[in-house]
């Protein structure tokens, strides 16, 4: 059975990260293993909410998998705990990386052009750094512009992007995704540019009328476990997508306004019949 190890932080309560990643990737029936990052009592939507970090729990973590000679298809990083879990990663990397497994980092820290809390500029260049040590990115216009030391916009032209695109993949990953990218008010999606054939794929949903919380968390644990079992970028970025989509229609049908996130475990049927197509 091919192997995904994820590393993010694990929400108790609240339908994003691990929370979200662990059943997405294990119902697209590939052997998920877990670092936590860190524990929170909820996700970062709720007020008040408790927080412990495990940054001093990777290294020994990393260590005795190497004694055990664990590996994986795919190393996949999404909200990190502290500034100092960068490097770390990028150690965990070197000792993890082979020939035919690939990394991808989400660069989860910032979303409608400001940062989340506890995070800073030094943190999104350190980001950076880690980004370019990757073979896919799925960075939001947010974490794009912060990275990049640009200045944030709402609305960009296709030209724009596909600027914003090359310039991503100039730091190093074969495979950029930018997510959240819409050139029509009534639509959303993605587009992506891959460095090795100098092309750029885009694909779009109907733009529902809400916003809910860890929808990325979700994008990017179906594109990984998509990519892990062979779909082209293509075909993993429209099963991402219409994934998303699906989950998201679903909680605005049922009219759900809280902060915990989007209906995506009673989607995961679908999920798992598109898988089979």
């Amino acid at each position: 059975m091919k192997k995904v190890v994820t590393i993010q932080d694990i929400s108790c309560v609240g339908k994003c990260s691990l929370t979200v990643a662990l059943p997405i990737i294990s119902s697209m029936g590939i052997e998920t293993a877990v670092i936590p990052t860190a524990v929170l009592s909820t996700h970062t939507a709720f007020q008040n909410f408790t927080y412990r970090d495990l940054s001093n729990d990777l290294p020994a973590i990393a260590k005795h998998w190497k004694q055990e000679g664990f590996d994986f298809e795919s190393i996949y990083t999404g909200y990190l705990g502290s500034i100092e879990q960068i490097d770390m990663l990028k150690k965990f990397f070197k000792q993890f990386k082979t020939e035919d497994n690939f990394i991808f980092v989400d660069p989860v820290m910032a979303d409608d052009g400001k940062l989340y809390p506890g995070f800073d500029q030094k943190f999104a260049l350190e980001m950076k750094g880690l980004c370019e040590t990757a073979d896919v990115i799925v960075p939001n216009l947010t974490e794009a512009s912060y990275m990049l030391e640009r200045e944030y916009k709402e609305n960009y032209t296709e030209e724009e992007i596909k600027e914003l695109l090359i310039e991503l993949s100039n730091l190093g990953p074969k495979q950029v995704v930018l997510t959240g990218v819409s050139f029509q008010e009534d639509e959303l999606g993605v587009m992506t540019y891959n460095k090795n054939t100098n092309q750029f794929f885009s694909y779009f949903k109907e733009k529902i009328p809400v916003k809910y919380h860890g929808t990325g968390d979700v994008f990017a644990s179906t594109l990984v476990g998509a990519m892990v079992n062979e779909k082209t970028i293509e075909e993993s970025l429209k099963i991402a997508v219409d994934y998303v989509w699906e989950t998201i229609k679903d909680t605005y049908i049922t009219n759900k306004e809280d902060a915990y996130g989007v209906n995506f475990e009673s989607k995961i049927p679908y999920l798992v019949d598109r898988m089979r197509k």
